[in-house]
This record gives structure tokens, C-alpha cells and sequence, in this order.
């Protein structure tokens, strides 16, 4: 069932919100070759702890061991955490965080570069993020969902890059994850109707090479079949008589 929030449980989810977002800001500035993605788990949880009435939505989810999805280069998204798994110049590292604060929850992710980048990886880094804002424009009262996907897709397409099918967008709020999918294609005015107080998280996660994907044996890790890189951006809006709303950024 979709379940649409009131006025007052969108501005909860969006105190929520602010508090993800400048903990993926602080993520951001961390990021650095050397530091392990458990590095960067731990910081997370311990930004996210210090503001009173919030914790990380992740930890525990569905039996998730850490606090922040963290996915490298080819992987796509879900990566666990790890002392083992150290940054290194030139990889691309997608951080996916959700915050739950006061009983409401929220999800958001960017994907940043380790150090100097290749100009290919910079290129998939901005077309997926123009990708997520074309999306979160056509968030708008009387759209379709459709109407977000061929959004992402009139972004990504024409770039020469894929979009991952089998995973997709989602509501969220009272939980993680709630009703209405919400994928990164389709065509306009097709799919369920947004209405006010809907709030989603939309989430483009686009490939160098081809869409396919597999999980690996930690049946978390979901990564591109033909090794090739990708990146993950993210953010909880709410749908608004005024207009989308994007309540996870940092400001």
C-alpha cells in the first residue's frame, strides 16, 4: 500500500534528511586512498549518533552488518563494509546511508571519486548525478512515475551509458522501504500517478558497459557482470503541490 505522509511527517523526515545529507558531506571530505571502507562505516555511524533521536537506518536492516552501503568501482550497490577492503587512487566509491530520526526514515547516496579519477569515471560520475536532478524535476503533482524514469533515461541513454534494471527506486518514510517502485526508465504518463505527501527516494545507478548484474556469494554485493564501473546518486523527495522537495540535502 502507498502510504502518504502528513505535512508534519514530511518535516520530520526532512530534519531526518538534513542530517544525511551532511553525513554524506562529511563522508565526502573523507574520502581518501588509503582508508577502508570500515573507515568510513564507523565515521558514519558515529556523525549520524551524535545528533540526538537519530540512528542509521542500515544497520541490521534485513541483517546488513553495517551502518553505510559502501560499493567500489564495478560494484553496483549493497557493498558490505570491510578493514579489508582499502581505498586506492583512481577508484570510484558510491556511499549509500539511510537515517532513521524520530520513527521516520530516509535514504540518500552519492557516488565520489578517490583522488585523481579517469575522465571516463568523471563523466559517469556527472551524467548519473544530471540524472537523479532530470528525475527529481519530474516529481511533480499529476506526473506519472514514468514520467521520473524517462527523466533518468533521457539523461543516460543519449551518454552511451546503461541503467541498471533490476534494481529501482522506492517510497520510503515510515520505513526503508516502502510501495511504488520507482525505475530509472519508462515512458511518460505511464505508471501511478504522484500525488502531494508521496515521498520517495529516487536513485539512478547507471553503468560504463552493459546493464547486467549479479550478486556475489555475501548475497549482498551486486555488481556489473562485465566489470566495468558504476555509480549510485540518491535522494528521499517529497512530491508537494509547490513542487519536488528534496529533503536530503545537506543545507
Amino acid at each position: 500500500m502507498i502510504q502518504i505522509k502528513s505535512a508534519r511527517e514530511i518535516e520530520i523526515m526532512a530534519e531526518g534528511g538534513r542530517i544525511l545529507g551532511r553525513t554524506i558531506a562529511m563522508l565526502r571530505s573523507k574520502v581518501r586512498p588509503g582508508l577502508t571502507t570500515a573507515d568510513l562505516d564507523a565515521m558514519a555511524e558515529e556523525f549520524i549518533r551524535s545528533h540526538p533521536g537519530a540512528t542509521p537506518a542500515f544497520k541490521g536492516l534485513y541483517g546488513f552488518p553495517g551502518s553505510v552501503c559502501i560499493s567500489v568501482n564495478h560494484e553496483i550497490v549493497h557493498g558490505i563494509p570491510s578493514r579489508k577492503r582499502v581505498l586506492e587512487e583512481g577508484d570510484i566509491v558510491s556511499l549509500d546511508v539511510g537515517v532513521k530520526y524520530e520513527g521516520m526514515y530516509t535514504d540518500a547516496a552519492a557516488t565520489v571519486g578517490v583522488g585523481a579519477i579517469s575522465e571516463e569515471s568523471r563523466r559517469l560520475l556527472d551524467v548519473t548525478e544530471r540524472a537523479l536532478e532530470a528525475g527529481i524535476a519530474a516529481a511533480t503533482v499529476d506526473n506519472h512515475v514514468g514520467d521520473i524514469g524517462a527523466a533518468v533515461q533521457g539523461v543516460v541513454e543519449p551518454e552511451g551509458f546503461s541503467i541498471v534494471r533490476e534494481l529501482v527506486g522506492h517510497g520510503v518514510g515510515f520505513e526503508p522501504h516502502e510501495d511504488l517502485q520507482v525505475p530509472n526508465y519508462g515512458k511518460p504518463k505511464r505508471g501511478k500517478r504522484l500525488v502531494a505527501g508521496l515521498t520517495i527516494a529516487i536513485e539512478p545507478m547507471v553503468n560504463v558497459g552493459s546493464a547486467a548484474t549479479r550478486t556475489m556469494p555475501d548475497r549482498w554485493t551486486v555488481v556489473t557482470v562485465d566489470g566495468k564501473r558504476s555509480a549510485h546518486f540518491e535522494h528521499t523527495v517529497a512530491v508537494t503541490e509547490a513542487g519536488p522537495r528534496v529533503l536530503t540535502r545537506a543545507e
